[in-house]
């Protein structure tokens, strides 16, 4: 038998075990930069973690009444939603801490940047707000009217009218009515106030011959008609020219806080919580729409 010379040996070592060194060593060089990620992904607590853990829901809220009220002497804040939703947090043996008061405008900077976990004020559903932010599901709905100066019927049978550059509309930065302005009625003008102003100075606006139009919930405009009788009138009464769902403002891709606040809300309207608030803070009875239960009583 011949034996194999020692550059046969040598042609066979590199053609075998030279591949198989030059693999693991990029296997390893791969997993050193997928094991740091896949390490940070599932390290990283969520936020209905880090609220079960600490026992507590950090709120931010914005004044939006009968949503959230805020007392301006205690900073105390009551209504529908905020009492929802302490009520909810008290089910699930937690604690709500109101730790900032923000504007519609920035509410969603600041639940993005952490110093809050929701903003829990009747928050309306948009698809501008969409992009960043996230949602649950509605407690209750209102309708927005149309008002305008009760000699002023420019617009009574063709809203349409209200795109002019003649035609201001009052509006706040960051809230529904700025929204409306830019989407429905472009061409017109915008009478602007700055975040954290009351929405009743968009109707003074109108009033005063400021603006010409305000897009508002009609809860938002019921007291400021009845203290000033004969001054302004809704063109919408009949049929609103919006209707929002109110809810929770969440952070975006934040799905275990939002199904908990999904499922804890769904509880506080079949136990009837929200009907007696809402029965509590309307002015006058079908001020705002409720929502339709799943089920419905058995017939006898």
């Amino acid at each position: 038998m011949k034996k194999k010379s020692p550059d046969r040996w040598r042609n066979l070592l590199s053609s075998v075990v030279v591949p198989a060194i030059v693999a693991i060593v990029v296997i390893v060089f791969l997993n050193s930069f997928q094991e740091p990620i896949s390490k940070g992904d599932t390290s990283k607590p969520s936020t209905l973690d880090t609220v079960i853990k600490n026992g507590v829901i950090r709120a931010g809220y914005v004044s939006n009444p009968p949503s959230c009220i805020v007392d301006p002497n205690t900073g105390k804040v009551s209504g529908v939603m905020s009492e929802t939703f302490e009520k909810l947090a008290q089910k699930a043996s937690l604690n709500v801490e109101w730790v900032e008061e923000v504007g519609f405008g920035s509410m969603i900077e600041g639940l993005n940047t952490g110093r809050y976990d929701a903003v829990p004020c009747g928050i309306w559903v948009t698809a501008e707000r969409s992009r960043t932010a996230d949602f649950t599901r509605p407690l209750y709905y209102s309708g927005i009217g149309v008002y305008v100066r009760s000699d002023d019927t420019r617009f009574d049978k063709d809203l349409s009218q209200i795109n002019s550059p003649d035609v201001r509309i009052a509006t706040i930065d960051g809230e529904v009515a700025q929204s409306i302005a830019n989407t429905a009625f472009p061409r017109a003008k915008e009478v602007g106030l700055p975040q954290l102003s009351e929405i009743s100075i968009m109707l003074l606006n109108v009033k005063t011959g400021r603006a010409d139009v305000a897009f508002v919930e009609s809860y938002a405009a019921y007291e400021f008609v009845r203290n000033n009788p004969g001054s302004l009138r809704n063109i919408a009464a009949e049929k609103p020219f919006r209707i929002f769902p109110n809810t929770i403002l969440v952070r975006k891709g934040d799905s275990a806080f939002r199904r908990f606040l999904d499922n804890a809300l769904g509880e506080s309207i079949n136990l009837g919580i929200v009907d007696e608030l809402l029965k509590k803070y309307e002015p006058q009875p079908g001020t705002f729409y409720r929502t339709v239960l799943p089920y419905q009583p058995n017939q006898p």
